[in-house]
């Protein structure tokens, strides 16, 4: 059966099996011999993405069932597959591992690399970590084959092979199973790229050696990897339109759900149209496939141009993200989102820069702001106008790093006060999906309203203070768990939520924005 663009799904048995170091350098590798590659990344994780980008020249891309909702996933590969001819999507954890849900009954987990490869009807290649294995590999081999017949393994790609003969013998354990090798790396402890408590240093922040790692990384698959084997497997079943901004800000005012409507009073579809802002007037090109790419935008929002400010065109409200070294983690899709619901966007970083002139609006995305808090705390400038922008009612949308960044101060650094709390780096790190209830309502949601995130940091809130808590969740304890913060239109919180599967929040803040801009142009 014919589909959508033809994809390879790069697995493993398990973490730490090299998955991004072949992912990265196959996408390199094909790149070079003349294919248009789509890179993709199961899973909530923002720091892959980035390397991914680079290899590509296109924005690296996140396709998570569990954020966004498993029928949104061919729709989502539709979109960031457009114009390409070949698709690497690399997987997460091992093949079968996903969200760890007791009540789950389906055949694989839900965020799996299986349950994405089987909604794109691709096939999967396991990368196998060589070191330790020999004749024994082929009972591992048989295991993946079989487990799930839905699951179809196109062949193995071994990796930190030691010798010669260490090959010959992996080798046959693969004929053994019947499963061709497409590639055999040797061990290179040199392109370890440097990593931290939240794994991988962003592309963003290790700069010219991220290039230079990719590089490597494509060198390598290049001369070890069948180039022309990879690209005969890739096939995909996905059908279906592809996903489109400017149509999922429209449903949201179509399906009756007023985009405002999460701050009383208010009716948000009249306030967009009578604050000039016309839902879906900044629709980006080819539904934004490579909207990022053109602006200046790197995929995970990193360094924009030297002067702080990254295209914004159009009519409709100012809103400022924030992007560079310290502020990394971001869904391409969100800007698409913005652009589509009437926004400009401008991109600066919060390292140098002041806030954009005309913000009305201010996106703080997560990242490693714990890593350059010295210099986000020099830049006073900055920190004084968005906490007076805050006071005066600006709409603020922070998650993770942007939490911490509006707080008294982070590991003894003073930061812009906007949170009743301060911030420090802790002894644990906090990691996994929540489905979270939202407390009050905010610029974005609705008291009420059910939302699924993810966690993922190693800092904590300490001496927090009595501001109205975001979202409740239960934990895996069963115990009830307050998190986040709403001061006036600032919603703060660690929970990364994925724009795509919420674009009715994306509607409702850049209606909030509009109100805030057009209140500010009548004072």
């Amino acid at each position: 059966m014919s589909g959508g663009v033809p994809a390879v799904v790069i697995a493993a048995p398990a973490s730490g099996s090299g998955k991004t170091t072949v992912a990265t350098g196959l996408i390199g590798a094909l790149r070079r011999v003349g294919h248009r590659v789509a890179p993709f990344k199961v899973g909530p994780d923002y720091i892959d993405p980035g390397y991914h980008g680079l290899a590509a020249g296109r924005p690296g891309r996140n396709l998570d069932p569990v954020l966004v909702g498993a029928e949104r996933v061919v729709p989502l590969y539709q979109h960031g597959a457009r114009e390409c001819d070949l698709a690497v999507v690399e997987g997460v954890m091992g093949l079968f591992d996903g969200r760890i849900d007791e009540n789950h009954a389906g055949p694989v987990a839900e965020g799996s690399t299986a349950q994405v490869a089987g909604l794109l009807g691709a096939p999967v290649v396991l990368v196998v970590d060589a070191r330790g294995h020999s004749q024994s590999l082929a009972a591992l081999l048989h295991g993946f084959a079989t487990f799930d017949s839905s699951i179809r393994l196109g062949g193995v790609i071994l990796n930190r092979v030691g010798s010669e003969r260490h090959d010959q013998v992996l080798r046959a354990a693969c004929d053994r199973v019947g499963l061709p090798v497409l590639g055999s790396l040797p061990r290179m402890t040199e392109l370890e790229v440097p990593s931290r408590h939240l794994g991988l240093i962003p592309a963003v922040e290790h700069g010219t050696a991220a290039t230079a790692a990719v590089s490597a990384m494509t060198d390598l698959v290049a001369a070890h990897v069948d180039l022309r084997a990879i690209a005969a497997l890739a096939r995909s079943t996905a059908a279906g339109p592809a996903w489109d901004p400017a149509e999922a800000i429209a449903d949201v005012v179509v399906s009756g759900v007023s985009p405002g409507s999460a701050r009383p009073g208010h009716d948000g579809a009249a306030a967009a149209v009578g604050s000039g802002v016309s839902l879906g007037s900044n629709r980006p090109e080819h539904a934004g496939a490579d909207a990022a790419a053109v602006s200046g935008v790197s995929p995970g929002l990193g360094r924009p141009e030297r002067d702080g400010v990254v295209a914004a065109a159009g009519s409709g409200p100012l809103i400022a993200m924030a992007g560079g070294p310290a502020f990394t983690f971001g869904y391409a899709e969100h800007r698409e989102l913005l652009l589509a619901a009437g926004a400009r966007v401008v991109v600066f970083d919060p390292l140098r820069d002041e806030l954009p002139s005309g913000t009305a609006g201010l996106v703080l995305p997560g990242g490693f702001p714990e890593e350059h808090a010295a210099a986000l705390a020099a830049n006073t400038p900055l920190l004084t106008a968005v906490a007076a922008q805050a006071r005066r009612g600006m709409p603020v949308h922070a998650e993770c790093a942007g939490l911490l960044y509006l707080t008294r101060s982070l590991d003894g650094h003073p930061m812009a006060g906007v949170i009743d709390a301060d911030a420090e780096f802790g002894p644990r790190l906090t990691l996994g999906y929540r489905d979270a209830v939202a407390l009050v309502d905010s610029p974005l949601w609705r008291a009420g309203e059910r939302v699924r995130g993810h966690e993922f940091h190693r800092t904590r809130l300490t001496a927090a203070g009595s501001d109205t808590p975001a979202w409740g969740w239960h934990g895996s304890d069963g115990a009830r768990v307050k998190e986040g913060a709403l001061v006036q239109q600032v919603h703060a919180s660690y929970l990364h939520t994925h724009p795509a599967g919420n674009p009715r929040a994306t509607s409702s803040f850049v209606t909030a924005v509009a109100e805030y801009a057009g209140a500010r142009a009548d004072r």
